[in-house]
């Protein structure tokens, strides 16, 4: 799950690294008084959406006085920013983050993550910190820091030293680093992240040494453990139909594709994308309805497939377990007698039931297109993508 950069930052002044001073707005007037209580000019307006690159999309303004605040506030709210994370559609913009401006000595980057492969935790660090760090880790990937962290005996001194030495701070900085190194990643263990990441984390001309961007990602399957925290989800910036197969708990991820695929189980999702990718066409999402799905569970995510507008042809590929082909067959039926349904369906399906499932389609009014198996199923899908107009992207 992703947060908002201020509530971020409320977790990082929880555990004491130290932020700009400022607060989150929901109109002008409110960003007005913000910039008031700051009361030193200039100060900084961030929208507040969920993506990167937000100063080259034109989401972070400088404000000199309190009434152009309230103009470049006005002119933020409402509107739509466009970054590299956030696609061609861009983020609408809800609220704004007011925060005093800094006067900066040094800029660095520094991130905590998961790293699946090594089955540790990762600590990046870099001297070029900014707005074109991703450019630089490809350009100069030497000045990349890496440490990585056993789990089981945690963050240890001679990792936060190893990192400021390779960071070359001075020895002003040099403790309040170690500290807040520490601090964050205590926070990033406490609450499962998956994800903490400073970009920049700065080194003032006072010496001090402040997050000036916050961004944290937390483990959904975590989540049960952390009540307060669901409290930060912002359903606004995520897709609507991910929210709406997350009260039936599918796992559904929208894609920029145009075939909508169902599958059960996760692998077998993964490989059913590759095949469409294989076949000439471009998954439309990741639709994994697991081993205990009900009727309804089937029909939900059938009928989401459905809505998306992008999609010009569903494959449905099953193999019945503990999900039976009986089940997934009313499901389909159940769904597709309550939409319009005028694009074709190509399904493959084996497994337990799977003679009852092949009865119940072919008993109904609904007709798809049959595959015996995956490479029958790839054929399909790649003769559809190529007769079919506009299909294949």
């Amino acid at each position: 799950m992703r947060i908002h950069e201020y509530q971020a930052k409320e977790l990082f002044r929880r555990y004491n690294i130290h932020i700009p001073y400022g607060g989150i707005a929901f109109d002008p007037d409110e960003a007005r008084s913000i910039a008031r209580r700051i009361d030193r000019f200039p100060v900084i307006i961030k929208a507040q959406i969920h993506a990167g690159g937000r100063g080259k999309g034109g989401g972070v303004k400088l404000a000199e006085s309190t009434d152009e605040v309230y103009s470049l506030t006005h002119g933020l709210i409402g509107t739509k920013i466009i970054t590299s994370q956030t696609g061609p559609g861009g983020k609408l913009v809800r609220k704004v983050l007011i925060e005093e401006k800094l006067e900066i000595e040094k800029e660095l980057y520094l991130g905590i993550i998961a790293d699946r492969k090594t089955s540790k935790i990762l600590i990046i660090a870099s001297e070029a910190g900014g707005i074109d760090i991703e450019d630089e880790a490809v350009a100069v990937p030497e000045k990349i820091i890496r440490v990585y962290i056993d789990p089981n005996i945690g963050l240890q001194p001679f990792h936060c030293r190893k990192i400021a030495f390779d960071l070359k701070l001075t020895s002003s900085v040099w403790k309040q680093f170690v500290l807040m190194l520490q601090n964050l990643y205590r926070l990033f263990t406490d609450y499962d992240c998956s994800l903490v990441e400073i970009n920049p984390l700065v080194v003032t001309a006072k010496q001090s040494m402040t997050a000036l961007d916050a961004k944290i990602e937390i483990d959904d399957n975590a989540l049960f453990r952390h009540r307060s925290i669901i409290e930060y989800r912002d359903i606004e910036e995520e897709d609507p139909l991910e929210v709406e197969a997350s009260r039936f708990n599918l796992h559904y991820i929208k894609m920029d594709g145009n075939v909508g695929n169902m599958v059960n189980g996760a692998g077998l999702a993964m490989a059913t994308m590759d095949i469409i990718k294989l076949a000439g066409a471009t998954p439309a999402n990741f639709l994994d309805v697991g081993g205990g799905t009900t009727i309804e569970m089937v029909e939900k995510g059938f009928r989401l497939i459905l809505r998306d507008k992008d999609v010009k042809l569903v494959f449905i590929n099953i193999f019945g377990g503990i999900l039976r082909c009986d089940v997934l067959a009313r499901g389909i039926v159940q769904a597709a007698g309550k939409t319009d349904l005028n694009i074709p369906v190509v399904i493959r399906m084996d497994g337990t039931n799977i003679e009852e499932g092949r009865r119940i389609l072919y008993g109904s009014g609904f007709k798809p297109i049959y595959a015996a198996d995956l490479k029958d199923a790839a054929q399909k899908i790649s003769e559809l993508a190529g007769t079919r107009k506009g299909l294949k992207r």
